[in-house]
């Protein structure tokens, strides 16, 4: 009997079929995890291109050689001396603009001396306050329309500005607070110096605190340097009627240095202080409280009304008694043989 008749079984082109296959998903696994291995060695520039970089071809760096460091020399530059003052005096109180123009134009036309500082004074022995203070005593301040004006314009000119302020003598606000900030007679009433006048106690802390707010708001103005004048005691009349409260006058003094001092230093201004040129050249006046050892150091300048030939033995005694202090000549005019500081007065 013959076979069957049909398809017969072919197991060749199968069995080629399915290694086949199994070769492609071996390349196919293979290229996986190859790529998932570059994976860690691609780095992308900033372009957005690409590029490998295969731990095999990545150079190390020699390492530096470490230079041991050199000695550093550091060099503190001290700040410059301020160069010597030749200033000019705004006579006009209250300031306006055509009073300020007409000084500094007095200045400019003058061959000697090259002015670089100019004086105006806000606050004087009258008591009166020429600027728009807030802490002013009532009936103190007196002001022309455009006085803000002309003072922004003096403190915004290439001048060194200089703002002068009569400090203890001072009728007005003496008389407005007797108990507070007056200095009172042994009667307990208000003092009346040789000239009829009336000052502030310099041991009363409401004085002194009056006249650090006042200063405190001339260095709002911009003011380079404030100049205080009547700074002390009453020297002429019946000074033994005084009532001197119990202080030690040359202390109180120096306390109110020392407050000013206080009040003013966020605001960098220049402190400095009138005396009677007999105080400098003795060192002290016990009746007016003041004793130029204790007040040189605690000032930048200081000032005195003068001649040309007292002007060396005023800079030797302000120099011996503060090193980094400053003496200003205050004269009536410039003479050629004056080669320090100098402040011309109005007249």
């Amino acid at each position: 009997m013959g076979g069957t008749k049909g398809y017969r079984s072919y197991r060749g082109r199968t069995s080629k079929g399915k290694i086949a296959l199994a070769v492609l998903l071996v390349l196919i696994i293979l290229a996986a995890v190859g790529f998932l291995w570059l994976q860690e060695y691609i780095v992308y520039d900033r372009d957005g291109s690409f590029h490998l970089e295969l731990p095999w071809k990545t150079e190390t760096p020699p390492a530096e050689e470490e230079v041991p460091p050199e000695d550093v020399e550091i060099t503190i530059q001290e700040p410059e001396k301020p160069k010597a003052l030749a200033a000019f005096s705004a006579s006009a109180a209250p300031l306006t603009q055509a009073g300020w123009k007409d000084a500094w134009l007095g200045a400019s036309v003058m061959s000697a001396p090259a002015y670089n500082a100019a004086a105006v004074t806000l606050k004087d022995s009258t008591g009166h306050i020429y600027f728009a203070a807030t802490g002013a005593a009532a009936g103190t301040v007196s002001t022309a329309e455009d006085t803000a004006a002309a003072l922004a314009e003096v403190t915004e000119s290439s001048y060194h500005s200089i703002a002068r302020m009569s400090c203890f003598l001072d009728p007005i606000a003496a008389r407005a607070d007797v108990e507070g900030m007056g200095l009172k007679n042994t009667g307990g009433y208000i003092f009346y110096d040789g000239n009829n006048g009336n000052w502030l106690d310099p041991s009363k802390p409401a004085a002194r605190q009056y006249l650090c707010t006042l200063a405190a708001e001339l260095a709002q103005q911009g003011f380079d340097e404030i100049l205080l004048t009547d700074v002390g005691y009453p020297t002429v009349g019946k000074l033994d009627k005084i009532d001197y409260n119990g202080a030690d006058r040359a202390a109180s003094i120096r306390l109110f240095l020392e407050e000013l001092r206080s009040a003013l230093g966020e605001y960098g201004v220049a402190v400095s202080i009138e005396l009677p040129p007999e105080v400098i050249t003795s060192g002290a006046d016990d009746t007016a409280g003041l004793v130029l050892s204790d007040i040189a150091p605690l000032v930048d300048r200081v000032y005195a009304v003068t001649t040309v030939d007292q002007i060396p033995a005023l800079e030797a005694a302000v120099s011996a008694a503060g090193e980094d202090t400053d003496f200003v000549a205050e004269l009536t005019g410039h003479s050629p043989d004056v080669t320090g500081s100098c402040l011309i007065l109005a007249d």
